[in-house]
């Protein structure tokens, strides 16, 4: 996802608060395919959607029977996701916090995952390492966002390449964690060009 153009004198907050009200949603209300694929198979437990948006990827994870906290610096956003999540008939906890500051209290999660979060290097390795922290050991963390092979050879996304990721940047910041996967993948099938992300789903290791 392309990071909002700043107008003058505008927080990033407000800039997504401004993209937020201007389309209704902004992203399609499936999760994304990649969760699907990744965390299908998991039982259900506690989970976190950090930078969640409007509650697409946490909405499906609620209605596959996890206890889901959604987190988000939108409150545009939330209170869509509020509405969606009413439509679809779950219940989730919706959060209002910047990444940078959000703490995971003293329950850590089953499953923490983030989508297409998109920082500067060390704001992207702060909220990383808080998204790490907050797995239970034996649960799973999912980084999925725009591989920093997109600019050239993808589609969409932030064209800052210190933007974006790569599977070793990610995995190799993350101690105590068994790393199942790592990878660069193009999405979609068919002619043309599709976008190219980074996944890394990992394990924590129980101490």
């Amino acid at each position: 996802m392309r990071e909002p153009e700043p107008p003058a004198g505008s927080s990033r907050r407000e800039r997504w608060d401004e993209r937020h009200a201007a389309q209704e949603p902004i992203e399609s209300s499936e999760p994304d395919p990649t969760l699907l694929d990744e965390i299908g198979a998991l039982a259900p437990g506690r989970a976190v959607d950090l930078g969640a948006g409007d509650g697409r990827n946490a909405i499906w994870l609620a209605r596959r029977g996890w206890d889901v906290t959604a987190v988000d610096f939108s409150q545009v956003a939330i209170d869509r996701g509020r509405t969606l999540a009413a439509a679809a008939g779950v219940d989730l906890e919706w959060e209002l916090a910047d990444l940078m500051e959000w703490a995971p209290g003293d329950r850590p999660y089953d499953l923490v995952v983030l989508f297409f979060i998109h920082l500067p290097p060390e704001e992207r390795r702060e909220v990383y390492a808080r998204a790490a922290a907050a797995v239970a050991a034996g649960g799973t963390l999912l980084v999925v966002g725009h591989d920093r092979t997109n600019i050239a050879d993808g589609v969409g996304g932030p064209q800052d390449p210190d933007l974006l990721i790569t599977p070793s940047e990610v995995a190799a910041d993350l101690t105590g964690f068994r790393v199942d996967r790592a990878e660069t993948v193009r999405r979609g099938q068919g002619p043309g060009r599709g976008p190219i992300d980074t996944i890394v789903r990992a394990v924590r290791v129980a101490s």
